[in-house]
């Protein structure tokens, strides 16, 4: 899958599981009929959400973002849907566009370390998969222990 179809396939999952959760929200303000709702969304939606970040990630490093554009790409996540109009700005400017970066070039900036531990993951990528299954678990379950981002600094 080439960066574009990734980065649009998770940054749609992410808007589509934002519209889940806010769901559930309104369900349980509404009568909770039915309690872990807002659990079993909260949860998809932060899967999907580490998901959209990592992707994003991978995808600014592979298409050389700068980094206010990186972190804006994995910051908007954080506000409903904002996702969605920065999607939209990235495919009008061609910022999604290119395959993934594999190999050196004669680009300078391919000698930078990132670049080159980059690169050594895209081109295996069932090792960066391996790490991927690995650490976004772990970052989710440290997640749940902080429990829910309205109590982390009460």
């Amino acid at each position: 899958m080439q960066p574009k179809q990734l980065f649009l396939t998770f940054a749609k999952g992410e808007a589509i599981t934002w519209t889940l959760l806010i769901s559930a929200l309104i369900i349980r303000a509404a009568g909770d009929p039915f309690p872990p709702i807002v659990t079993i969304a909260g949860s998809i939606h932060g899967a999907v959400f580490l998901g959209y970040a990592v992707t994003a990630l991978l995808v600014g490093i592979n298409q050389r973002w700068k980094f206010g554009k990186l972190a804006l790409a994995i910051g908007l996540a954080i506000v409903p849907f904002a996702t969605i109009p920065f999607e939209r700005r990235l495919v009008a400017t061609s910022a999604l566009n290119g395959a993934w970066r594999t190999s050196k070039s004669e680009d300078p900036r391919d000698n930078f370390f990132i670049d080159v531990i980059f690169r050594w993951f895209i081109a295996r990528p069932i090792v960066l998969l391996a790490v991927l299954l690995l650490a976004i678990p772990a970052v989710f379950a440290f997640l749940l222990f902080l429990g829910p981002p309205t109590e982390w600094f009460d």
